[in-house]
């Protein structure tokens, strides 16, 4: 979860007057940055391995239609 200190900073960085889409933008981007470093941390994620097994099964899904 990103914390109300790097929000302030992320808010703080952005341009004078930016428009609500682009706040809110870049608090997504921040706080899916910050779970990302979070599961690499506690070892959630797939091998290259794994990313190519599931990633063949859905584009072989995907012909089907």
């Amino acid at each position: 979860m990103i914390t109300k200190e790097k929000i302030q900073k992320t808010i703080q960085n952005l341009p004078d007057n930016p428009e609500i889409e682009l706040v809110i933008e870049k608090l997504i981007l921040h706080d899916k940055i910050e779970q990302g470093i979070k599961d690499v941390n506690e070892g959630n994620v797939f091998s290259g391995e794994e990313v190519r097994e599931k990633s063949g099964k859905w584009l072989k899904y995907q012909n089907t239609f």
